[in-house]
């Protein structure tokens, strides 16, 4: 039956008193105009007269959005009702107790059930008051389309490192599936726009199931607190860009303020992949790893889930616990048992870990009757072929063994294929000597953590396992080297999975090891478990949240983009579009006017491969320069040649090469230096140094220029690269720590300068020259595109706003592009600046104007 959901929460409650306006800032669930609702996660329901009489201020509110929500479902035989209860091992249930004790939590998900269309009212009802449970009910088909297909068929293998080469291997891109997946992820989005407070909450978005849900809130939302965090691993750019929709999901992504990962392997895959694919450059900020985008700095959290540790020891406490321990203790008497606890999928390892048992007993006769694995199988989570397949290549290979090596009273591998009641898997965790997780690829897996924690014990459990309260606690872990919990546990024996002889090896090393060591081992994890449980996580990352959204309101947003290519430029307060109407007011009410442009990336496309300027440029150029208002400069990191080459038309441009080494007023005057010292001796030091980085980085290349070299690798591989950049940039601040050179690192470019040389220092010097010669400025612009026109930006602010100045010129510093910057406006690209110069072109007089009075009076200074 089709699905269908309310139109809105403040529906569901009937009619209702007409009340006050409610203030701005809501505590609590809003569940009817003006009425908020006292309630938490309990199900206590203890209404309020008034929320702000209460004294207790307002309540912080976690909204937690994932696929399922942390309740379990049933029918009722004898009324037909549904009846739900919270489910106690659910990550998102445990979580809140790294919130403050005022913090209220809002579920947003989906139901393990179907929900038939008349009844999903009532239940929404139920949930909300009962729960703070806010279902979203999608319809049958879609559900299918978007869980079983996309993210299981396509998602979960693809993060997983299994490409579809053929139809037999992983289902090939199915473009309605993907539809169905961003279809599901509005439908939550809406379901967190109505119950959201947007300046007070603060979002947290869970799994690979909801990757572009964060776009959907940001555009609603442009200020949203938002974070997210992927509990699978994360591909690295290789299998990633094999995906059609990869650029619609980083940039989902990249909607958050803050996105979190289990290890660092899968954050550096991710950060790879928002370099490689859409230009975006990281770097660490005080310990914390930020991306710039579009102002917004996008930070990334590296942080391992835990378990909840009360939770675990409570069912260790059970008598059925006690019993069930007692019963494995007896049926395994004098043997060492080993334990696996894995999903039945094909990433899990379990055939490899078979086989390495098979290789254990093979090599070691003497094990043969005194050692048995335990594997439980728990259900798969998805279905298809390749879960049949594993299935059932599990059950030969196991029978294989026993029927080699068991006896009529012995086997060596016992499979549990059933569901195993939490306090049953307790029980085999505690008795284990070793644990073995051999996933070939996995997102985090707690099961070394549960086992960690059970063979540490209780008092009950002491009991039933006949030992003292002081005896040493032993453990042993084998774990693959490709799983997310593989880096926090450093006593373990890490293995390659593929490596059967190996893990073998790990086995019988892990069960023939002293107790001492195993006590040290199982002490140091025990001391890390303990300390980085969920609590600790889930504090961890809101604490880190709160401080990614602090500054949210001291910067101006708004939303570009369409679709799922939306995202929210952030700047600061007083930066603007230039506005052609203000700028040309200013240029036609003033007569003395200072105008600096950069060339590459200003005047013509960073991108362009045809370099030289075009007629249009030219004559934009000239009619500005022919102005006898004007004095007007092309501040340039190219070389003279190429300049005067280009520009020879342009009779009365000041020209500025090499960011400021050489300087020339016009067409007829010569080249300058406006460095005191000539000495480039230096020059011979880093020549051979960037040769050499030049030949070992292919998509590198060095250029040479009178007073500077380059070096620029943006044809390299981008993280190659960048890692050669950076070496580069260390090897030769080592060797010029004596020199009177300088390095810089620039975008996709590392240049060595003479010390002193910048254009602001250049832009200043003009500036001075105009204002001693009477000429005092009284309109400046200045337009540039990267860090060395933020020089030039800051230069301009500080000489025109001298105090010794009568009157302050109208200030006009431009970016290009909406990026942070020291100046005031923005354009949007090189066509927008060569329209601005049109417009001022067509205002200006035409009359020619000459520099000769003016050359004489700078000549005189130098």
């Amino acid at each position: 039956m089709a699905s269908r959901s309310f139109a809105n929460l403040l529906d569901l409650l009937g009619d209702l008193p007409d009340i006050p306006h409610t203030p701005r800032t809501l505590p609590r669930v809003m569940t009817a105009p003006g009425i908020i609702s006292d309630l938490d996660v309990y199900g206590r329901n203890d209404v309020g007269s008034d929320v702000s009489s209460s004294g207790s201020g307002c309540r912080e509110r976690k909204i937690i959005v994932a696929n399922m929500l942390p309740l379990k479902a049933k029918r009722d035989i004898d009324t037909g009702k549904w009846c739900f209860s919270l489910d106690e091992d659910s990550i998102l249930l445990q979580l809140k107790d790294g919130f403050s004790f005022d913090s209220e939590v809002i579920y947003v998900g989906s139901l393990k059930v179907e929900i038939d269309a008349g009844e999903q009212d009532e239940v929404a009802k139920k949930l909300l008051e009962d729960f703070n449970c806010v279902p979203t009910f999608l319809p049958h088909d879609l559900q299918k389309k978007f869980y079983l297909g996309f993210c299981k068929q396509q998602l979960w293998p693809l993060f997983h490192y299994m490409l579809p080469m053929c139809p037999d291997h992983g289902d090939r891109f199915d473009r309605s599936l993907w539809q169905a997946y961003v279809s599901a992820n509005k439908i939550f989005a809406d379901m967190v726009m109505e119950i959201i407070n947007p300046d007070d909450d603060f979002v947290w978005v869970h799994d690979y199931h909801l990757m572009v849900l964060p776009t959907f809130l940001r555009k609603r939302f442009n200020r949203v607190k938002l974070g997210f965090f992927l509990h699978s691993p994360f591909p690295s750019s290789e299998i990633y860009r094999t995906l059609p929709v990869r650029d619609e999901i980083l940039k989902g992504l990249l909607n958050s303020d803050l996105i979190g990962f289990h290890t660092f392997d899968y954050a550096r895959h991710f950060l790879s992949c928002c370099s490689r694919m859409l230009g975006l450059d990281y770097e660490s900020k005080r310990g914390h790893i930020g991306l710039d985008y579009f102002g917004r700095t996008v930070f990334i959290k590296i942080l391992p889930v835990g378990i909840h540790m009360g939770r675990l020891e409570s069912v260790l406490n059970l008598p059925s616990t006690s019993a069930k321990v007692k019963e494995i203790q007896e049926e395994f008497k004098g043997r060492k048992v080993i334990l696996g606890v894995d999903d039945m999928d094909i990433f899990k390892g379990i055939s490899l870990k078979l086989l390495a048992v098979e290789h254990l007993l093979q090599q070691n006769p003497n094990l043969q009757g005194k050692v048995v694995l335990i594997q439980i199988v728990n259900p798969a989570r998805g279905s298809g072929k390749d879960v049949q397949e594993a299935k059932r290549e599990t059950y030969l290979i196991a029978q294989r063994i026993n029927d080699i090596y068991g006896t009529n009273h012995y086997r060596p591998v016992i499979l549990i294929d059933r569901p195993v009641p939490r306090f049953e898997k307790s029980a085999y965790y505690a008795v284990a000597e070793c644990c073995i997780v051999n996933a070939v690829r996995d997102g985090m897996n707690l099961v070394p953590y549960k086992y960690i924690v059970c063979r540490q014990g209780t008092a009950q459990m002491d009991k039933a396992l006949g030992r003292t309260s002081d005896s040493p606690r032993t453990g042993m872990l084998v774990v693959s080297e490709f799983i997310g919990c593989s880096p926090s546990l450093s006593g373990a024996i890490r293995v390659n999975p593929w490596d059967v002889d190996a893990v073998a090896d790990a086995l019988y090393s892990a069960i023939t090891m002293s107790d001492s060591e195993k006590q040290l081992r199982h002490e140091k994890h025990f001391r890390y478990v303990s300390s980085h449980d969920v609590a600790y996580w889930a504090h961890s990352f809101m604490q880190d949240l709160e401080r990614a959204c602090k500054d949210h309101y001291t910067k101006r947003c708004w939303g570009i983009g369409l679709g799922l290519g939306f995202r929210v430029v952030s700047l600061s307060p007083g930066f603007r579009k230039l506005s052609m109407d203000h700028i040309v007011s200013a240029y036609k009410r003033t007569n003395r006017r200072a105008i600096f442009l950069d060339y590459d990336g200003t005047v013509v496309p960073q991108s362009s491969i045809n370099n030289i300027p075009s007629p249009e440029v030219i004559s934009v150029l000239n009619a500005l320069c022919n102005d006898t208002k004007n004095t007007v400069f092309l501040v340039s990191g190219r070389g003279r040649d190429s300049l005067s080459d280009w520009f020879s038309s342009c009779k009365r441009m000041g020209l500025v090469a090499e960011h400021g080494y050489f300087l020339r007023w016009s067409e007829d005057s010569e080249w300058e230096t406006t460095q005191v010292s000539a000495d480039l001796d230096w020059k011979n030091i880093v020549e051979p140094i960037m040769q050499l980085y030049t030949e070992t980085t292919d998509g590198s290349n060095m250029e040479i220029k009178e007073s500077a070299l380059v070096w620029r690798h943006q044809d390299a591989d981008p993280d190659f690269g960048k890692s050669q950049a950076k070496e580069l940039l260390n090897h030769l601040e080592s060797v010029l720590a004596n020199e009177p050179a300088v390095a810089k690192k620039g975008q996709h470019i590392v240049e060595v300068n003479p010390q002193g040389i910048s254009k602001g220092l250049v832009a200043e010097k003009v500036l001075s020259t105009m204002v001693n010669g009477g000429n005092l400025p009284d309109f400046v612009m200045c337009i540039g595109d990267d860090i060395s026109d933020e020089d030039m930006f800051e230069s301009i602010l500080r000489t025109v706003s001298c105090p010794s100045l009568p009157i302050a010129p109208e200030i006009f510093a431009c970016t290009v592009g909406q990026k942070p910057s020291k100046a005031k406006y923005y354009l949007d690209d090189p066509s927008d600046v060569l329209k601005l110069l049109q417009c001022l072109g067509a205002s200006s007089n035409p009359k020619p104007r000459h520099l000769a009075q003016f050359q004489v009076s700078f000549e005189s200074r130098v």
